[in-house]
């Protein structure tokens, strides 16, 4: 073989490398990031039973935290989510919503059958509570800010509005964020089923 040749193919050879090593150190060739939202968690529900982060699997979840003494932000939410839960018609049986007290001195497992029995709220909610060092676990886990504010009975809790749309792994999928209209949760949760 010509000495010329020799010289392009080593030269073509060189540049097939190089064009690689590019593209692994620029992360083409990386594994899709995992978002850093969910987790393990050990909490009561309503009737008092202990669940753990598996009762995410098997439905697309909505996972909302909140607390039942809430003046406005907890009920919009929820009352939003109704809506969208009855305009996505036969999808919403593959659809759960799961609020997560940040509020466990006064959520307590009574405290949250009651006020999730609202009608304005999505049928069959699952209300999770705990210890506060339970709460504290799963709300770090979901990236969670909350804080107490004001003093005696009639404190309020500030926290993070969004709410998380995990698929039925109980992966994270997507951020549902406060404020948005029932129609454009259903646009959500749709995309979010469609691509799987």
């Amino acid at each position: 073989m010509p000495r010329r040749n020799l010289i392009v193919i080593a030269a073509l050879v060189l540049a097939v490398i190089l064009a690689g090593a590019f593209a692994v150190s620029s992360g083409m060739f990386q594994p899709k990031q995992t978002a850093l939202v969910g987790g393990p968690f050990q909490l009561v529900d309503q009737a008092g039973k202990p669940v753990s982060e598996k009762i995410l699997k098997g439905k697309w979840s909505v996972v909302f935290f909140g607390f039942t003494y809430c003046p406005d932000v907890c009920p919009t939410t929820l009352q939003v989510m109704a809506q969208a839960q009855e305009r996505l018609g036969p999808k919403a049986k593959d659809v759960q919503f799961v609020f997560i007290s940040v509020d466990p001195e006064r959520d307590t497992p009574a405290q949250m059958a009651n006020y999730l029995a609202n009608d304005a709220f999505p049928k069959g909610t699952i209300g999770l509570t705990g210890t506060p060092a339970q709460v504290a676990a799963a709300a770090k886990a979901y990236r969670v800010f909350y804080e107490k504010s004001g003093e005696g009975a009639d404190y309020l809790i500030n926290h993070s509005t969004p709410s998380y749309l995990m698929n039925p792994k109980g992966a994270f999928d997507r951020v549902i964020p406060f404020g948005i209209g029932p129609d454009e949760v259903v646009t959500q949760v749709s995309a979010a089923m469609r691509e799987g």
